[in-house]
């Protein structure tokens, strides 16, 4: 018995290497007949997406046969709007005319559904998540603390002081306080990232599953995503079901057996990203992550 290779690959589980998935990557791409690339950033670490995400995962498909398309399995909380705009381009750009499937085994959530948005199908479990695609902010109190708020509640309770303000008879001086704490050209910038989020979204569904449907149809059969108003929360998930009903072309993954090895994989990743660190992107062949700053 060669007790170094048992010791070996014990220590290649406990540290989560890359040697340790590349099986299942390939009998998954096996089993699905096509590429299979892994997108995750975490959900426990202070990261999000954004454009240094677009250079590794182009490290990663410009390397690969992509002529039939590929599976994008992603996993993250959210990020940047535009970085996931550029992301979608990439994995079209790649794939051509056969394009890219998302595959939703935990919570894509934010610019990382919008990502999803832009694939030609997405695929979903009992328990994956989609959710709300509107543009929050973190308000810096101190250094050390920051609050994260809704870039739509801040617009709308700037409205609602103004019109408060220009309506009340008597003693305005409470409302006009409040003003203070507002600059205006900031609410302007959070009126534009508010819209350009919406502009994302519907674009990458008008180019992409309701490729036959005008504009304003999309964003109408969308609101949930698009509105807060409608989900109350940003961090509301958005099931199966409500994605199918708004649209969406939303698959169940093929036979249990498959789903099985692609949750497994995805299982092994969120571990990886819950104790070694902060963003990977990988295929069968190619590892690429960052560290978490205590590394």
């Amino acid at each position: 018995m060669n007790t170094k290779t048992i010791f070996s690959k014990i220590e290649q589980e406990l540290y989560q290497t890359h040697e340790t998935r590349k099986e299942l990557y390939t009998t998954i791409e096996l089993s699905l007949g096509k590429p299979v690339i892994c997108y995750f950033t975490s959900f426990v670490y202070p990261v999000m997406i954004d454009d240094s995400d677009v250079n590794m995962l182009e490290q990663v498909l410009r390397t690969m046969d992509l002529q039939n398309g590929f599976f994008l399995i992603i996993s993250s909380p959210g990020g940047d709007g535009l970085a996931a705009e550029r992301i979608i381009n990439l994995c079209r750009s790649y794939s051509g005319t056969k394009g890219f499937t998302a595959i939703v085994p935990g919570k894509a959530k934010s610019a990382a559904t919008m990502i999803c948005l832009g694939a030609n199908e997405v695929w979903m479990g009992v328990s994956s998540e989609l959710g709300p695609v509107d543009p929050q902010i973190t308000i810096w109190e101190s250094a050390e603390v920051g609050k994260r708020f809704s870039i739509h509640s801040i617009i709308e309770s700037y409205k609602e002081l103004m019109e408060m303000a220009a309506t009340t008879q008597g003693n305005i001086e409470p409302y006009l306080q409040q003003l203070a704490r507002y600059d205006a050209r900031e609410i302007k910038g959070y009126e534009a990232a508010f819209a350009l989020s919406k502009d994302i979204a519907i674009k990458a569904l008008k180019t992409g599953m309701m490729k036959n449907l005008a504009n304003k149809t999309i964003e109408r059969k969308i609101v949930g995503f698009l509105d807060p108003s409608k989900t109350k929360s940003h961090g509301r998930p958005i099931f199966k079901d409500e994605s199918q009903n708004c649209g969406l072309k939303i698959v169940s993954g093929e036979t249990k057996e498959v789903w099985d090895l692609i949750y497994e994989l995805y299982v092994r990743l969120d571990s990886l990203l819950t104790r070694q660190v902060m963003k990977c992107v990988e295929s069968a062949t190619d590892s690429f992550t960052v560290a978490t700053p205590t590394r």
